[in-house]
């Protein structure tokens, strides 16, 4: 599978913005006065399934859903405050799009300042025109921008052929390359 690009993000902020919107109506009739809790667990599963969805790696996908489940179900009951709740979500968030997009600790750590800084920045949108739809075009749309992170030489080493005569060895690379077509394919 292919990687995601940066109009698809576009596509993917426009999207979260308008249904953020929408959430927001209805978690606050809904959520009382937890809606704004509720809107941001909502709007961190939709991203986390684009992010899985999208994904070039297949391994781990459930359980990395799942611990990100288990971490937004703790974060609601342990009930911080909503800066603390916003900021541990944006940090699931980014830990989940290192894993599973970046192979290398520098890529990782420029995500983590990419995340900081679509935090602020869509902090800052709201903050200067009180638009929620604003705020979440602003943090999505820099989120976006995680695919333009260099990945660093991710060049795979290819092994020394085994010897002619080896059948092990020859059936072990045969088997291997089946493995890697069945995970490439659908």
């Amino acid at each position: 599978m292919r990687m995601p690009t940066f109009l698809e993000g576009v596509l993917v902020a426009l999207v979260a913005s308008v249904a953020g919107i929408v959430l927001h109506a209805a978690t606050t009739f809904l959520g009382g006065t937890r809606g704004p809790w509720l809107l941001v667990a909502l709007l961190g599963l939709g991203y986390v399934l684009y992010l899985l969805r999208r994904s070039p790696v297949r391994a781990g996908r459930v359980a990395a859903f799942a611990a990100w489940g288990a971490v937004a179900g703790l974060l609601g009951l342990a009930a911080p405050s909503l800066a603390v709740y916003v900021v541990l979500h944006v940090a699931a968030l980014w830990l989940l799009r290192s894993l599973f997009f970046h192979a290398r600790p520098l890529a990782a750590l420029a995500d983590l300042a990419l995340s900081g800084i679509a935090l602020a920045a869509g902090l800052w949108a709201f903050a200067h025109t009180c638009s929620l739809l604003l705020g979440l075009w602003c943090f999505f749309l820099v989120q976006a921008l995680f695919v333009a992170i260099p990945q660093g030489g991710m060049t795979r080493r290819v092994a020394a052929p085994p010897p002619a005569d080896d059948r092990f060895e020859t059936a072990h690379r045969a088997a291997e390359a089946a493995v890697r077509r069945l995970a490439t394919s659908r």
